[in-house]
């Protein structure tokens, strides 16, 4: 029996058969990953980040950032899909190419330089320090000796407070939540002493619970930026939405959606 001639067949049947599902065929199918090259560019983003990105009643991602996305794509031509990541991984995501872009109050600092491209900044941001309404014993940085502390991880409060030797020896406790909301929900139930994070959005969130927190006019740690971030090697995406931005800028659009979330043009 000729076995040769009979496996021969049977490997042409078996290809014939599954033609269209690519036998023998080197061509691959598009991948979600490869989104931008179909148009599509896909936001990375933390989405219990108000006001900039987060989900609202209705579960829908919405904020700031989102707004200012969702123009630029549609003067792009392009569709825009918002990916909900974690947070502390968002330097791998951006690399992965499971996102193209992280847009989402994203401060831009020399460390994540080295592994990101950035926008130019559009707004500037400090850190505060949050207390419980009411809390006379927290009046500035230096008072937070003996205390316990609360910041979001991988944000740029927690950067500042891990290379200050002042949190390390004389705060109690630093608890590191996986975003600010859950950190101002322990504040509120008094299982911290102070918060330290954006001023941005903890003055959002304080404006939605008016009688349970207070913000202390205290800068804690250097004046940051915002900015969007896209892969080192993405300088075509990078260009093309900061041409559109520069557009929003100056057609006064920028201006609109800060005033509709902030009640003015806090933009830079």
């Amino acid at each position: 029996m000729n076995w040769k001639a009979i496996l021969t067949g049977a490997t042409v049947l078996a290809c014939s058969a599954a033609l269209l599902a690519g036998c023998g065929s080197t061509e691959k199918a598009p991948s979600t990953d490869n989104a931008a090259e179909m148009g599509k560019i896909i936001v990375g983003l933390d989405d219990n980040f108000p006001p900039m990105g987060f989900k609202d009643e209705n579960n829908k991602i919405v904020g700031f950032d989102v707004d200012l996305a969702e123009e630029a794509a549609k003067r792009l031509g392009r569709e825009v899909e918002f990916k909900a990541i974690d947070w502390s991984s968002k330097e791998a995501e951006l690399k992965s190419g499971r996102v193209q872009v992280l847009w989402n109050g994203l401060d831009i600092t020399e460390k994540r330089k080295e592994s990101m491209l950035f926008s130019k900044p559009y707004m500037d941001n400090h850190q505060i320090i949050f207390v419980k309404k009411g809390n006379t014993a927290v009046t500035d940085e230096k008072s937070l000796a003996g205390k316990t502390v609360g910041t979001q991880s991988a944000g740029t409060a927690e950067e500042y407070i891990d290379a200050t030797d002042f949190y390390k020896n004389e705060v109690k406790e630093v608890k590191k939540y996986p975003d600010y909301v859950a950190a101002f929900m322990d504040l509120e139930n008094g299982r911290l002493d102070a918060v330290i994070g954006d001023e941005i959005v903890g003055r959002y969130y304080m404006s939605k619970h008016p009688e349970e927190l207070d913000a202390l006019d205290v800068v804690v740690g250097p004046t940051s930026e915002f900015g969007i971030a896209f892969a080192k090697d993405n300088s075509a995406l990078r260009n093309e939405v900061q041409k559109v931005l520069d557009e929003m800028k100056a057609d006064g659009t920028t201006a609109k959606v800060s005033t509709e979330w902030f009640g003015k043009d806090i933009t830079k």
